[in-house]
């Protein structure tokens, strides 16, 4: 959208150049400008009307993605990087590196999604390189559940650590995830939530992240969220998830 501004833009400019340089006095000057307040009019009038049209389908992709959502989720890595699946990555790495790459290659992936530190801790212990991201679920969450506008979450025992419903904001630019704000005040660490377009019917995992500050969570790699992105697998997942969730995740990463 910004090039095709730049774009009309140059293109007025060159039209009022060759339109003073032929001159046809202060009526033809007038008419110039008149078509050209029209122009920008209708430009405004048009740019008004697309960006309500994509925040339409932004509003009905992010009602949609809850639904989707439906569910339990635990933590992702400790399920699929278990010791019973690591004859799987090694073959669907070799399947892109080969067999003589295969161990490296699981190891680096591996080490780059089971960081344990985040926020201005992880700033600096990053600072020279070497950066991995903590895909775990703070604040002693065990399991999120989503339940149409509802998501709530439980620790360890079992116990209720909040549950608030949510309605949704706006887009996070970055890594295009959709925000969602929570209706109740004082929702503390779970005021935001910014939740990628994954769900176990598509990627065989979620990717979301959650605090209360919408600016510092927009930042990956600075502020007090930087090298966190929660990932979640369902509770209920079956073998062939983790199967296609593992081959997802060494394609994406290792193919040209």
């Amino acid at each position: 959208m910004k090039q095709r501004k730049l774009l009309t833009s140059l293109f007025l400019a060159v039209t009022l150049s060759i339109s003073l340089l032929t001159g046809c006095g202060n009526t033809s000057s007038s008419t110039s400008e008149t078509k050209q307040t029209e122009n920008s009019a209708t430009e405004e009038q048009t740019t008004s009307v697309q960006k309500e049209s994509e925040t339409d389908e932004n509003q009905d992709a992010a009602d949609q993605l809850l639904c989707d959502l439906k569910g339990t989720y635990q933590e992702l890595w400790p399920v699929i990087l278990a010791d019973e699946y690591d004859q799987l990555w090694l073959d669907d790495s070799a399947a892109i590196v080969g067999e003589d790459n295969a161990q490296a290659a699981v190891e680096k992936m591996s080490s780059m999604v089971t960081g344990t530190v985040t926020g201005e801790e992880a700033v600096e212990t990053y600072k020279d390189g070497n950066m991995a991201y903590d895909c775990e679920f703070l604040q002693n969450i065990d399991q999120f559940t989503f339940d149409g506008t509802t998501i709530s979450g439980v620790d360890e025992e079992g116990n209720d650590v909040f549950s608030h419903s949510y309605h949704y904001v706006g887009m996070e630019e970055t890594r295009g995830l959709y925000i969602y704000e929570s209706d109740d005040a004082d929702s503390g660490e779970f005021t935001y939530f910014c939740i990628a377009p994954d769900t176990m019917k598509t990627t065989w995992h979620i990717e979301f992240r959650y605090g209360s500050d919408l600016d510092a969570l927009e930042k990956y790699d600075a502020g007090e969220y930087a090298y966190w992105l929660a990932a979640g697998i369902s509770v209920d997942y079956t073998k062939a998830d983790v199967e296609n969730c593992i081959q997802l995740f060494c394609k994406e990463n290792l193919s040209e």
